[in-house]
């Protein structure tokens, strides 16, 4: 597939990674593409320029930007642009501030989701949450003692999840469908609870596990 990513930080790259890995075309979009000059070279199979660039002729959009940018990426890539496309959301809604006692804030509230905010504004494209919930580090290929873990995705298109769903299995992944786009209230908060080891102990090292 021909994959757009909206970003340039640790999650970008390393999905990035991972898609070119695996065999797809990856375009890497960027406000700032002297940033990736040094990761550019050691993966000249992948192709930077502007947001707009990046989804114009993309099969599938990854959005991997800093949650209160996540609007203004789109804007710029152009709502035009992203109609009837997926949207591979891992984006949260963190906000500015430092952590209490290892907890994180958002700044949205308890009955809203940032993943809703950006569905609301870009009716046409259909966004599917995904990556929100582990480190850069584990989103292709983990490995952990406990088996394949769970990425938990939701978004209001059948087809757009299905497709979603083809890529975890790419990378490793099992996947737990948690239905409508409202779920992503409960999604997004786990970003919360998978740093607090982090915060707390240093411990990045690990993932969820949906078992029944």
């Amino acid at each position: 597939m021909k994959i757009g990513i909206l970003g340039s930080g640790d999650v970008a790259k390393a999905l990035a990674e991972g898609f070119l890995d695996h065999g797809h075309e990856v375009m890497i979009g960027t406000r700032n593409p002297t940033k990736l000059a040094d990761w550019v070279s050691q993966h000249p199979k992948c192709w930077i320029g502007g947001f707009s660039d990046a989804v114009k002729s993309a099969e599938l959009i990854v959005l991997a930007v800093k949650g209160s940018a996540a609007a203004d990426a789109l804007r710029i890539a152009g709502a035009q642009n992203l109609a009837g496309k997926t949207i591979m959301d891992a984006t949260n809604p963190i906000a500015d501030t430092p952590p209490t006692n290892g907890v994180l804030q958002f700044f949205t509230g308890p009955n809203e989701s940032l993943m809703e905010r950006l569905q609301g504004e870009f009716s046409g494209a259909n966004f599917v949450k995904t990556f929100n919930s582990v480190g850069s580090a584990w989103m292709v290929n983990p490995q952990f003692k406990g088996g394949k873990p769970t990425m938990f995705i939701c978004g209001n298109d059948e087809d757009a999840k299905k497709t979603v769903a083809g890529i975890l299995d790419q990378f490793g992944w099992e996947t737990a469908d948690m239905g409508h786009a409202e779920a992503a209230r409960a999604i997004e908060p786990l970003c919360i609870l998978w740093c607090i080891p982090g915060f707390l102990r240093n411990d990045w090292t690990h993932a969820f596990k949906l078992l029944s």
